[in-house]
């Protein structure tokens, strides 16, 4: 009985120490030529290896210093490099036949590059061919698979290609995949710490990989960020002047052709235009979007904006192909609460005077959205009605308009709207505001056109018609309906100016230009009719204009 046992020993001792022996003997370097080539072939770019040792015990061989080039039109960069790779590979295949079987693959820590060109492609495209035509089955790239990969502690850097093009970093990159290959569906998952401390997680399917492009590889996973910074995203240009937190949670599924995304993005602090500040409300869109990944460009089928109770839907087409993404769409809401509207109204550029609020209201719009996202223009018709402002009187900042008392008493520190209609145009330039018409119960009716630059500053052209009044206000009314030339069928109307900026805006009567027209309404008239009446208007307003200087 203790034959055997010994013998047994004997025989475990040996192959340990045949084991132990082997690195001695097979020099790993000399599979470096053949990995290199496979590696090469299967992923169309060029492969460099260091040192390979051999590690009987874990079967595998661990490979310093690899490197994967760029495709040549993105950079001369690595595309990735790592300090170690270790390759899991069939131990008695290359003991007694010297044949590199792999098996796995785990990548420590190691730096990949995306760059983004100015056509819109990505430069992890061309791996796997580099466009070439499809290898037949026969060949080792059609036959090539990985059992497991592993990537860990790496570091994303995403971006733009060329001179002055801007990049992000993703750090604590892990991934992990099996029964990688050319010819069938693998299951992975892919998680990263995104730029500003949020985070990403993807799982699913991919495959088979495209291998004229990896970028039409089949896709069916879950997506769900937390906490992105979209400014900071990489995949966004800092001139589109976009920004905000996003969460998402949603799904993708691609055929390789068509690319089809729906699920729910909350949007906090969002901006969407450069002279945008943050919105102080969150915003949620659920959404449904087809893209054609060969021609990059997308139908947004469903996109429900809600800003607390207020909804909105968006839809139309969009183009990433180019350099800069481009969008035709629409966005029409009606009857939406104005309070829950007034904390989104920064993100398009949209100030209300310092200290005032959106008490009450709804809003209609019906308007277009176009362009390239760095330079978006909105335009459209919005309607304002039944809406209360607080915090801001408008018969006390008209100036010498207040001394009417056809405009209602000064006392109070907010406006009643009855409606506020207009054609708007959001662009980088700032915002024109044409055929406004406001209705202001204790004032009257202004109407006019108005221009907001895009550092704030406005230049308004307006048209005050005063409420009924009786008394001195009556005579003044006349004599002010004779400066318009509208006779005594046509109600009063004060030309004005605002200027100032949206947070202390300055209203100023435009007494010349109403002086002016009396004068030329009055030239058929006899002279010392058209001097008294011109004087009497002149007399009027001068008092008026006085009154306010020593207020």
């Amino acid at each position: 009985m203790k034959k055997p046992l010994i013998i047994t020993a004997v025989v475990i001792v040996v192959l340990v120490v045949i084991l132990m022996a082997l690195p001695f003997f097979i020099d790993a370097n000399q599979f470096k030529p053949t990995l290199e080539t496979d590696l090469s072939k299967a992923l169309g770019r060029q492969v460099g290896v260091g040192n390979i040792q051999l590690a009987i015990f874990s079967g595998g061989v661990t490979i310093d210093n690899v490197s994967i080039s760029d495709d040549p039109a993105f950079s001369t960069s690595p595309f990735l490099q790592a300090k170690q790779l270790t390759v899991g590979v069939a131990l008695m295949p290359l003991i007694f036949s010297k044949k590199l079987e792999v098996r796995s693959f785990t990548v420590s820590s190691p730096q990949v590059s995306l760059l983004r060109s100015a056509s819109g492609k990505w430069n992890f495209s061309s791996l796997g061919g580099g466009g070439s035509k499809p290898q037949p089955q026969g060949d080792s790239t059609a036959n090539f698979s990985v059992q497991k990969l592993n990537i860990s502690n790496g570091i994303l850097t995403v971006g733009t290609a060329g001179p002055g093009g801007k990049t992000q970093t993703y750090q604590n990159v892990e991934f992990e995949a099996a029964d990688l290959s050319y010819a069938s569906q693998f299951p992975f998952q892919f998680s990263a710490k995104t730029p500003g401390n949020g985070s990403i997680k993807i799982a699913g399917k991919l495959g088979p990989i495209d291998p004229s492009d990896t970028s039409l590889t089949p896709l069916d996973a879950k997506v769900a960020v937390q906490n992105l910074d979209l400014a900071s995203t990489g995949f966004v240009a800092p001139t589109a002047g976009l920004g905000g937190l996003l969460d998402f949670s949603g799904a993708l599924r691609s055929d390789g052709h068509q690319l089809n995304s729906k699920g729910t993005i909350k949007a906090n602090r969002i901006k969407l235009v450069a002279q945008g500040s943050p919105a102080r409300v969150p915003v949620n869109i659920d959404y449904d979007t087809g893209y054609d990944l060969k021609r990059g460009t997308g139908i947004l089928n469903q996109g429900d904006v809600h800003v607390g109770k207020a909804l909105a839907r968006l839809s139309g087409t969009y183009d990433a192909a180019g350099a800069m993404a481009t969008v035709q769409m629409k966005l029409n809401g009606q009857a939406m609460a104005v309070p829950d509207l007034e904390g989104v109204l920064p993100a398009v550029g949209v100030t209300l005077p310092s200290g005032a609020s959106l008490q009450s209201g709804t809003l209609d719009a019906n308007l277009a959205v176009m362009g390239p996202v760095d330079k978006l223009v909105i335009t459209g018709p919005v309607n304002l009605s039944n809406a209360k402002m607080t915090g801001f009187n408008l018969k006390s900042k008209l100036g010498a308009l207040s001394s009417f008392t056809g405009l209602g008493g000064g006392s109070g520190a907010d406006t009643e709207i009855q409606t506020l209609s207009a054609t708007v145009r959001v662009g980088p330039d700032g915002t024109r505001a044409e055929n406004l018409n406001l209705v202001v119960p204790s004032i009257g009716t202004i109407t006019g056109n108005g221009n907001v630059s895009s550092s704030g500053q406005l230049d308004c052209k307006m048209i005050a018609k005063l409420a009924a009044a009786s008394g001195a206000v009556g005579t003044l009314g006349s004599a002010i309906s004779s400066l318009t030339g509208g006779g005594k069928s046509q109600a009063a109307g004060i030309p004005f100016t605002v200027t100032g900026t949206t947070s202390n805006p300055v209203f100023i009567p435009n007494v010349s230009g109403m002086v002016g027209n009396m004068v030329k309404s009055q030239a058929g008239s006899s002279s010392n009719a058209a001097g008294n009446a011109a004087g009497a208007a002149s007399g009027i307003l001068g008092g008026l204009l006085n009154r306010k200087k020593s207020q």
